[in-house]
């Protein structure tokens, strides 16, 4: 059985993917077996013959030279660029929860490390119908790991993450740490934005990531520590 890492975002858009396929790659880089999952893609394009292309899954593999198939990376693909909930309303396909947990099992018994990706922010809703109501959140304490905030660096940064981490704690889930996207070493507001986010948090800013940059600055010891 593999160690697990939960990345979720300050919003969307943050970056969580890019950051995510950072980690994967590092891990793959140092020569360590490491995977990906994620229980649901929305938004997702379609190739010529009509399939549906997981671009998160998709983009994560590529940037880490992952070999596994879709089928394995992502459990749930919808077209529409709507909330996760939404998109399963509408394409009739509800997340399963039974599924999910089975996919994440097996992605977890086939790596030393599995990176799981969220979709959009921790209070997303997954699915909501007269049967069932998922969230994300959900889905973390179903699988019983701890969770990596990825926040935007720029201005608004901190009422996003103080919130995303006050919210995994009233859930009771354990936060490792936070990552600054977009990151401009030197500025002052996205200096303060860091310093501040420590301080009204007490979790800490475990790396920051340039905008473009085609590694992690971490080394893989300090990253595989986060893992549980």
């Amino acid at each position: 059985m593999g160690k697990c890492l939960f990345v979720t975002g300050t919003g969307t858009d943050v970056g969580k993917t890019y950051v995510t396929g950072l980690i994967v790659k590092r891990f793959c880089d140092a020569g360590v077996s490491a995977g990906y999952y994620k229980a649901a893609i929305s938004g997702a394009d379609t190739d010529a013959a009509g399939c549906l292309l997981p671009g998160d899954a998709a983009y994560v593999a590529s940037v880490a030279g992952l070999h596994a198939s879709m089928e394995e990376l992502v459990s749930f693909v919808y077209p529409d660029a709507v909330s996760p909930h939404l998109a399963a309303k509408l394409n009739h396909v509800p997340l399963d929860r039974e599924k999910v947990q089975r996919d994440f099992s097996r992605a977890r018994d086939s790596h030393e490390y599995l990176t799981v990706e969220g979709s959009g922010g921790i209070v997303c809703p997954l699915r909501w119908d007269e049967t069932e109501h998922i969230g994300l959140d959900d889905l973390v304490q179903w699988m019983g790991i701890p969770v990596l905030v990825v926040a935007d660096s720029g201005l608004g940064t901190i009422n996003a993450t103080v919130l995303t981490v006050e919210h995994l704690r009233h859930r009771h889930i354990p936060i490792r740490g936070i990552i600054f996207n977009r990151f401009h070493e030197g500025d002052v507001m996205e200096q303060d934005n860091l310093f501040m986010v420590e301080e009204m948090t007490g979790v800490p800013v475990v790396a920051t990531v340039r905008e473009g940059a085609r590694t992690l600055d971490m080394e893989i010891e300090k990253l595989s520590a986060l893992y549980g």
